[in-house]
C-alpha cells in the first residue's frame, strides 16, 4: 500500500533510528526506498551496516528495502527519484533525521479510507527541540480530530505547515501528474508541491501528532535558517500568478510573504523581486508592523529593532536552560 521515500545527506547519526521508526510499523504493507543524496559523512557506512544486520536478524523486513546512491542533486531530486522506484499507490516521506510513531501507517490507512476522495494525507506532528516534544500549531479549530480540511486557510491561521513532509502521503498518480518536487526549489520545494496539490484535490487531516520533527539537527544541514537564497531557489519568488484567483491561496501567500521577504528586503537582495511581490499585498489584511516595517521605518531602525528581538528571545532560552 505504502512506498516510503527517505533521502539521506550527511545525517549518519540519524538515520538508524528513521529507519527503526519505519520497519517498527503496526501496519507491514510497505517499502521502504532509501535515496543517499551522495553523503560525505559516514551516512551509506552506516545505512550499510544497519542493512546487513537486518539481512541477518530479520530477512522478511530486510526485503522491504530498496537503497540507491547518487551523486548530490539536492532533496527534490533524491526524492523524485525515490517515487520513481515505487511500486504502491500511496506514497509517504520520511527525512533521515526525524521519526514516525509505531501506528503512523495503520492510522494513516484508516484516513484514506474515511476521505478515499482526498489526494493528500497527513497527521499532525511533533516539534522536537532540546528534548521537548511540542505539538505543531497548525491552524485548525480545537476538538477538530479528522476530515477535509481548508488547507490554505489552516496555514494562514499559524504559519505552521498543516501537511509537513515527514507527516504526508499523496498517491502516487497525482505526484506523478503533478512532476513532483521542483528541483531548483531549495527553500519551500514542499510547500510549493503540497499547494498545487492542495488547489485541485481535498486535503484530509489526521490531527494527532504521530510524527516527530527534529529541529536539533545542526543548522548546516537544515534549508531553513537565515540563509538568503536566489528567486529561482525560494518558493515565495515563484511564479503564482495563475493562482491568483483563489482568495484563499492570496491570503495565505500574502501572509508568507510579509513575514519571509523581510530579510531580503532589510538587505536589499532580490530586491527587484521583493519590490514586486510586495506591490500586490493587500496591507490592510495584515499586521499593522508590518506596515510600519516596509512602509514607514527607515530600514536600519527595523534592522536594529529586530536585532533586538533576537537577543531577548536568546536571553529567555539562557534563563530558561539555567532553570
Amino acid at each position: 500500500m505504502f512506498s516510503i521515500i527517505i533521502p539521506l545527506y550527511n545525517k549518519a547519526a540519524y538515520i538508524q533510528k528513521a529507519i527503526e521508526s519505519v520497519l517498527s510499523q503496526t501496519f507491514q504493507e510497505f517499502e521502504l526506498i532509501v535515496v543517499d543524496d551522495g553523503s560525505t559523512d559516514d551516512s551509506f557506512a552506516q545505512l550499510s551496516i544497519t542493512s546487513q544486520q537486518l539481512s541477518v536478524e530479520d530477512p522478511d523486513l530486510f526485503k522491504k528495502i530498496k537503497i540507491v546512491q547518487q551523486e548530490n542533486q539536492g532533496v527534490s531530486t533524491a526524492r523524485n527519484n525515490g517515487v520513481k522506484l515505487a511500486k504502491y499507490e500511496y506514497i509517504a516521506f520520511l527525512d533521515a533525521d526525524d521519526w514516525w510513531a509505531p501506528t503512523y501507517l495503520e492510522e494513516m490507512k484508516q484516513l484514506i479510507e474515511f476521505y478515499p476522495q482526498a489526494g493528500l494525507y497527513g497527521s499532525s506532528y511533533y516539534k522536537v527541540k532540546g528534548n521537548q516534544f511540542i505539538p505543531a500549531a497548525i491552524g485548525v479549530d480545537k476538538g477538530f480530530e479528522h476530515g477535509i480540511i481548508n488547507y490554505f486557510e489552516a496555514y494562514t491561521r499559524s504559519l505552521y505547515q498543516p501537511i509537513w513532509t515527514g507527516a504526508a502521503i499523496i498517491k502516487k498518480t497525482i505526484f506523478d501528474e503533478e512532476r513532483g518536487f521542483n528541483s531548483l526549489l531549495k527553500m519551500g520545494e514542499d510547500f510549493d508541491l503540497w499547494v498545487r496539490v492542495a488547489l485541485k484535490y481535498p486535503v484530509a487531516l489526521l490531527n494527532k501528532p504521530l510524527v516527530c520533527y527534529n529541529q536539533d539537527v545542526e543548522m548546516a544541514n537544515r534549508a531553513i535558517g537565515e540563509k538568503l537564497y536566489e528567486p529561482e531557489q525560494h518558493m515565495l519568488f515563484s511564479d503564482y500568478s495563475t493562482y491568483q484567483k483563489n482568495p484563499d491561496f492570496v491570503k495565505m501567500f500574502e501572509t508568507l510573504a510579509v513575514y519571509g521577504l523581510l530579510p531580503y528586503y532589510l538587505v536589499n537582495k532580490n530586491k527587484k523581486e521583493v519590490h514586486a511581490i510586495l506591490k500586490t499585498i493587500h496591507w490592510g489584511n495584515h499586521s499593522f508592523k508590518y506596515r510600519l516595517y516596509y512602509k514607514m521605518l527607515p530600514k536600519w531602525i527595523v534592522w536594529f529593532w529586530l536585532g533586538l528581538l533576537k537577543v531577548g528571545v536568546k536571553m529567555k532560552k539562557a534563563v530558561a536552560s539555567r532553570q
